[in-house]
């Protein structure tokens, strides 16, 4: 009998479905490239804009998105109920425009929406109400947020959706090769956690920040975090680094630290450290298996080639980083993933996709994640 039962136990691969745009030549090749090397059979194809062939196509209707993907990709779910991760590729939009949630009310990451999928029927949700002067919307509380239990869909809701993009389908086809290269040598290089000694420091006892005060379901209006919590959230993520016996650099000064190599995870304040500088962050270099973040409002809000604005996570995909997170538009402080439970689950083993949205607060928002979901070179 548990032979039998072991049988009925889906493989990592069954757990995951591929969505190709068949209008995108870059979408069907990362595709096709990541389900032979992860052995994955579930495939939806769809037809939309393609967005690698300009920045005004990353950018995609509601009323599209509802009629080309998330009808047909409901309808799959709901045969398929196996599936816990989603992965996207470049050739899909980033974000939507015309939504009822989302920054404004209407502008969520086309990956986020997804990941929200089935929220919005559940009674067990939060309903979050960003309320700031210049920055307001609406998304859901992460039901998965700070998890000390693995991820299924059947337990938490929602999906985790990952995305294999970069500014090349040639960088984005080698988010897979790194993943695998990680599980058979895991990173030894050093964790690169560099504060914005300028803030100062918050509550290190308060690390991580929750979602919503006290649990509470329903409506809760909630306002930004402070820059000093996220300061002490990476406090405390090289705290639980150098706990693991793991090599860590925490920066306090107020310098901005990068031209550094073989790095096995990042944190900063990208384009927002007061002592920015360009060409440090444009030279950082990371083994396979290493994963990043940085607190920059629209660090992903293209990954075509450009000039000017906010630093971009694309260009740490091009410094060889296998999984960062990032966001289309403006997502405020709090949506920005802890780096506290990031590296913790991460380096215990969990999968990338597992480790970004267990350390991320809010779903049916403005976040995106990078990288192959199944990745997990801890385990």
């Amino acid at each position: 009998m548990l032979f039998f039962a072991l049988l009925l136990v889906p493989s990592p691969a069954d757990r995951v479905l591929v969505i190709q745009n068949q209008d995108s030549p870059a979408s069907i090749a990362i595709s096709t490239d990541y389900m032979k090397k992860r052995s994955v059979k579930n495939l939806l194809k769809v037809s939309i804009q393609d967005s690698n062939l300009s920045a005004a196509n990353e950018t995609l209707g509601y009323s599209k998105f509802q009629e080309f993907i998330e009808k047909p990709l409901k309808s799959y779910l709901a045969k398929n109920q196996a599936i816990d991760f989603i992965v996207l590729t470049k050739g899909i939009p980033l974000r939507l425009t015309g939504a009822p949630f989302g920054v404004n009310n209407n502008r969520p990451s086309l990956d986020s929406a997804i990941a929200s999928f089935g929220y919005e029927k559940r009674t067990d949700v939060a309903q979050i109400v960003i309320d700031e002067p210049n920055f307001k919307g609406k998304c859901w509380a992460n039901r998965f947020w700070n998890s000390k239990e693995r991820f299924s869909h059947a337990k938490f809701g929602g999906y985790l959706v990952t995305r294999l993009d970069a500014y090349s389908a040639d960088e984005a086809r080698a988010l897979t090769a790194y993943a695998l290269a990680s599980e058979k040598a895991r990173p030894k290089g050093k964790f690169l956690i560099d504060v914005a000694q300028g803030h100062g420091l918050g509550n290190l006892d308060q690390v991580p920040i929750p979602p919503t005060p006290d649990g509470k379901l329903g409506q809760n209006t909630m306002s930004d975090m402070t820059y000093k919590d996220w300061d002490a959230d990476l406090v405390v993520a090289g705290r639980t680094l150098e706990a693991k016996h793991l090599t860590t650099q925490v920066d306090r000064t107020e310098d901005f630290i990068g031209r550094m190599g073989d790095l096995a995870g990042y944190a900063s304040w990208g384009s927002n450290d007061p002592k920015f500088n360009a060409e440090n962050y444009l030279k950082l270099r990371f083994e396979p298996g290493a994963i990043g973040e940085t607190a920059v409002s629209t660090s992903a809000r293209t990954f075509l080639p450009t000039r000017g604005g906010q630093s971009l996570i694309a260009d740490l995909v091009h410094g060889r980083i296998t999984g960062v997170k990032g966001y289309c538009d403006e997502p405020l402080l709090t949506a920005v993933a802890s780096p506290t439970v990031l590296f913790d689950r991460y380096t215990g083993g969990w999968t990338l996709a597992e480790s970004f949205y267990a350390a991320s607060r809010y779903v049916g928002w403005e976040d995106i994640v990078i990288g192959d979901p199944l990745c997990a070179p801890y385990r």
